[in-house]
C-alpha cells in the first residue's frame, strides 16, 4: 500500500493535504484497493460548506458503495469533474489525479487532528 507522506488522514481512509490555502481531500491507495474497481463517483457542488466528519460524497465500486467523509470542515472550491468520466483515475492514482475534492477550510486547526502518515500507516497494518 502506498502512503501519501505529505497527507493527513481519518480512520475512515480518507486522505487530506495542504496545497496553498486549501485542502485537497480523496481517499487512500488502501480504501480504493479494499473497494476494487471503482465505477461512479458522486462529489457535491461546488460552493457547498460541510462540517468535519459529515458525508459529503459516495465512491461506488463493483463490490460496494461507499460515503466519503470530511477530515476537515470547509467550503467546496472545486471538485475533480474528470472523474464523472473515467472514476477508475482512483484507482491508479489515488493521491494525485484521483483527488475528489478541494475546499477552504473554516477551521484550518482540525488539519492538526487528522492521523500522521505514521499512524495511519499503523492503523491499516492491525
Amino acid at each position: 500500500m502506498n502512503i501519501d507522506k505529505n497527507a493527513r488522514y481519518l480512520q475512515s481512509h480518507e486522505w487530506a493535504r495542504k496545497e496553498g490555502d486549501l485542502i485537497v481531500i480523496g481517499i487512500s491507495d488502501h480504501a480504493q484497493h479494499a473497494l476494487g474497481d471503482i465505477v461512479f463517483v458522486e462529489l457535491p457542488k461546488k460552493g457547498a460548506t460541510i462540517a468535519k466528519g459529515k458525508a459529503f460524497g459516495v465512491v461506488e465500486s463493483v463490490k460496494a458503495a461507499s460515503d466519503v467523509y470530511m477530515p476537515v470542515s470547509g467550503t467546496v472550491e472545486a471538485t475533480n469533474d474528470a472523474l464523472a468520466g473515467d472514476p477508475a483515475t482512483i484507482n491508479r492514482d489515488p493521491y494525485n489525479a484521483g483527488w475528489l475534492i478541494k475546499i477552504k477550510p473554516s477551521n484550518p486547526a482540525e488539519f492538526d487532528s487528522l492521523l500522521s502518515p505514521t499512524d495511519y500507516e499503523a492503523q491499516i497494518k492491525e
